[in-house]
């Protein structure tokens, strides 16, 4: 009878304690820092200064070997009139290489004509673009009949990257300062800070001027200006 009483009493001081320290956490949770987030955004222009293009040359013959000749041919005639124009070895890359038949067929759905088509294309980086226009225009005239995907390039974005990234910070501290100040509030301490990047480089089509080709060539081409964007997220604690 004893040793039950003694068990009931502990239980009871059991409970009491942990109700004690529940009570407590209760409390503690309640207490909510209240927070304030933003999201700022930085740009920044740059003047291209390389560009990537995909030259080919696609020829097609009723035989394979005739095919290929004619586009081998006309491929070391591009190929020299880059080297004329100062493009270095190492800034030629074949990107694509294909050989196929082609069929032609009459209004009964049988083969009237087969031949053969060959592509060859090299992806050319070009970091002279005052002379881009001339050069489209003396590898059009030495064999090339496919030209695609130029894309306009800055070589070193560093320096314009941390500027973007410096601008999307004081934008966001700026608006919070801003909300804050409309709310009658103070801003604390900053407890998170992140930025990345949103887009870029990407063409700026409403950009503030830009380079362009000679104006001298047959081929106007106009490299315009590249815009990066950049975005910071950073939240403040808010104090009275």
């Amino acid at each position: 009878m004893k040793n039950k009483i003694l068990i009931a009493i502990f239980s009871m001081i059991l409970v009491v304690s942990l109700a004690a320290c529940a009570g407590g956490n209760t409390a503690n949770d309640q207490k909510i820092q209240p927070q304030i987030s933003v999201t700022g955004s930085g740009q920044v222009y740059l003047t291209p200064d390389v560009a990537y293009i995909n030259i080919g040359v696609k020829s097609q013959a009723d035989k394979v070997a005739d095919a290929l000749k004619k586009n081998n041919d006309q491929a070391a005639g591009v190929a020299s009139a880059l080297k004329d124009l100062g493009i270095d070895a190492k800034d030629i890359q074949t990107s694509a290489f294909n050989v196929y038949p082609q069929q032609e067929f009459g209004p009964n759905g049988e083969v009237t004509k087969t031949y053969y088509v060959v592509e060859n294309t090299v992806y050319v980086t070009v970091r002279n673009l005052q002379g881009l226009g001339q050069m489209l225009d003396a590898v059009v005239q030495n064999g090339a009949n496919t030209i695609n995907s130029i894309q306009f390039d800055v070589l070193d974005k560093s320096k314009a990257m941390s500027e973007a990234r410096k601008l999307a910070v004081q934008d966001a501290h700026n608006q919070a300062q801003e909300l804050a100040d409309a709310a009658g509030v103070k801003l604390g301490s900053l407890t998170s800070l992140s930025v990345f990047i949103s887009s870029g480089p990407t063409p700026a089509f409403q950009g503030k001027g830009g380079a362009s080709a000679d104006s001298t060539s047959q081929v106007p081409v106009s490299a315009g200006q590249l815009i990066i964007t950049m975005d910071a997220n950073l939240i403040y604690v808010i104090t009275q």
